[in-house]
């Protein structure tokens, strides 16, 4: 039963993060779409943003895994 609950947990958990980081390179390659010029100010908040994300997927692994 354990092991079914982490991994409805993780499903659950990384659901939101996945988007969210779909959704940070979609805004962020139309951007430099439209203003090719900003792309060196664009790509670091872009990954910085993905990282935050991510580390939310990671919180639900780990809390997962003490399930």
């Amino acid at each position: 039963m354990g092991n079914l609950s982490a991994a409805i947990a993780i499903a659950a958990g990384v659901f939101g993060p996945a988007i969210a980081i779909g959704m940070i390179g979609m805004k962020a390659m139309e951007a430099i779409g439209r203003n090719p010029e900003v792309q060196e100010k664009i790509i670091p908040v872009m990954l910085l943003a993905m990282a935050f994300a991510e580390a939310i997927a990671i919180y639900v692994l780990i809390i997962a895994l003490t399930i």
